[in-house]
């Protein structure tokens, strides 16, 4: 009887390890990091400045180089929430082991 209570617990682990790490960041074609924003305020912040061009754009960009962490492709991540534009995560393995941060919908297999 107990023997069986340990099979079952360690097939539920197992599911739910298969289930949870499932997903992993996919960098954009030409590039071979995804960029991890702290939230989902500063993506939309940082894609709007982008989308306006011109020198706000440039500016747009720089900020982005100090709001973001560049993550390998590849990289392992645990999905917190997701909405339509993309999901907080957490990364699960590696060296950013423990970073939470938000992913932009594309980059999230």
């Amino acid at each position: 009887m107990k023997s069986k209570r340990v099979v079952i617990g360690a097939a539920l682990a197992a599911a739910m390890f298969a289930i949870g790490c499932g997903h992993r960041l996919v960098a954009s074609p030409g590039e071979h990091t995804v960029k991890l924003y702290r939230d989902e305020a500063t993506y939309e912040k940082i894609k709007e400045l982008k989308k306006q061009g011109g020198p706000i754009a440039m500016l747009g960009q720089m900020g982005a180089a100090f709001v973001t962490r560049e993550l390998d492709n590849h990289t392992p991540v645990r999905i917190i929430s997701q909405d339509s534009e993309g999901a907080q995560v957490e990364v699960t393995d590696g060296p950013a082991k423990g970073t939470q941060g938000f992913v932009a919908r594309d980059n999230l297999s």
